[in-house]
């Protein structure tokens, strides 16, 4: 069945109840949202949804109830789409039998041994909740493991004092953590040689993402690899984003890189709440030492441990979910940048990024801000149908209908950009606050 277009859906859309939501939050909550990149902030208020209801496949359904193709899939967690029939029996299926419990589960044993047959690191397994427990754990544990203390790293890890203190946000930090963390650039080997001859014989680990928007240059992750080794320090990778969704054991596998430990969350558990650090036995085993500790209440809770084992047991059994990754994820970048070209914007919008990841990108140019640009190109989308935030995480459940429909509004959408770019009116064709504003703003209010 056709479906309509993006600009007549636009007409019948509403906002009400997001924006008498988002009233209330705004009272209760902090950042009126519990992730700051889920915050109103991330979006064009008056226009983008706040809040949502239901999800199912690759498509979401907001608190108004407006259908939006979902482009960013929870941050990521959702790699083989929302309510995914596998996961979603397996989680309904503990449920009967309980979720949290005075002894381990049998599914730790299940789902450990999942990761240790698919992840090339993995000997040993210890779960979490989030990222940041598994990040935080690996800095920790390298630190215990060599006895040095300086951590190297490199991208986001989350909010831990360890990785916080050597950035901008590191308010409410003590400055001495800071001493204990240096940061080095991605592709860029002689930032990281340079902590090491600043902290001779000093640092426990160097913490990296293995692939960000760019890929490696010049065998930078081999030479990453070599320098850990000769150093005696643990090589980590986060993992958090890439693990089971650049292909079955990771970036590492894709890369062909093994690191000493790995740190995973979103693609393990299709949504619930789930993360693991995966690593060397001797290691890992350094847990088990009377002066070290971790440990959580929930890290072992049984329906996200169901979830897991359903969610990695499905892509061993399809082989197919990471090239159907990829391709998808290529088709959208190639296909936002054709539009691009035709609308002749593409000296100002430009998507970028490897298949698992791509991400649109705008540029000051022609007299029009970025941020203004960005936001505009969001309100189309939105308004047409699709939950644009910048970031594509594809999923197994976006079909090729999907892409081609979400295509199309981008198609409506560059238009109305290239439009207000040649009668220099992108800001004043904003319909809400643009993305960035304060919550004051949003509502019209002074800040």
């Amino acid at each position: 069945m056709a479906r309509e277009s993006s600009r007549s859906r636009s007409r019948d859309r509403s906002i009400d109840r997001s924006t008498e939501l988002l009233e209330r939050a705004r009272e209760l909550i902090p950042r009126a949202a519990q992730t700051n990149s889920k915050s109103p902030a991330q979006f064009v208020q008056g226009v983008s949804p706040t809040h949502v209801e239901r999800a199912e496949g690759c498509r979401v359904w907001d608190v108004d109830g407006n259908e939006y193709i979902d482009t960013v899939m929870g941050l990521g967690p959702n790699m083989l789409g929302h309510n995914y029939p596998a996961v979603t029996e397996a989680v309904e299926d503990q449920l009967g039998d309980g979720t949290a419990y005075s002894m381990p589960h049998s599914l730790q044993v299940d789902v450990a041994e999942l990761i240790v047959d698919t992840v090339p690191c993995a000997e040993m397994v210890r779960f979490g909740k989030n990222g940041n427990d598994m990040t935080a754990l690996s800095a920790k544990l390298a630190r215990a493991h060599t006895g040095k203390d300086v951590i190297a790293t490199q991208g986001y890890h989350g909010w831990p004092d360890v990785f916080m203190s050597a950035g901008p946000l590191n308010r409410g930090i003590p400055d001495a953590v800071g001493d204990y963390t240096e940061s080095f650039e991605y592709n860029d080997i002689e930032s990281l040689e340079r902590i090491f001859e600043d902290h001779p014989d000093d640092v426990a680990a160097i913490v990296t993402t293995p692939v960000n928007l760019s890929a490696p240059e010049d065998d930078f992750l081999e030479r990453v690899r070599e320098i850990a080794d000769r150093e005696e320090t643990l090589l980590v990778f986060d993992e958090i984003l890439t693990g089971y969704r650049y292909a079955l054991g990771g970036a590492q596998e894709y890369f062909d890189v093994t690191p000493d430990l790995a740190c995973f969350a979103k693609g393990i558990s299709n949504g619930y709440p789930l993360s693991a650090l995966a690593g060397r036995e001797d290691v890992m085993r350094t847990i088990e030492d009377d002066d070290f500790i971790f440990s959580m209440t929930y890290a072992g809770e049984a329906a996200s441990l169901a979830a897991a084992k359903a969610c990695i047991t499905e892509q061993i059994e399809r082989g197919d979910v990471h090239d159907h990754i990829w391709r998808q994820g290529r088709a959208i970048r190639d296909g936002y940048n054709e539009l691009a070209e035709e609308h002749g914007v593409d000296h100002l919008t430009e998507c970028v990024g490897m298949g698992p990841r791509p991400n649109a990108t705008f540029e000051d140019g022609d007299g029009a801000d970025a941020n203004l640009l960005e936001s505009l190109f969001m309100q189309e989308a939105h308004k047409g149908g699709v939950l644009f935030a910048g970031s594509h995480l594809p999923s197994y459940s976006h079909a090729d209908e999907d892409i081609e429909e979400m295509l199309a509004v981008y198609d409506d959408a560059m238009g109305v950009l290239a439009e207000a770019v040649e009668s220099g009116t992108v800001e004043s064709s904003l319909e809400g606050k643009p993305v960035g504003a304060s919550l004051r703003e949003q509502l019209g209010e002074e800040d």
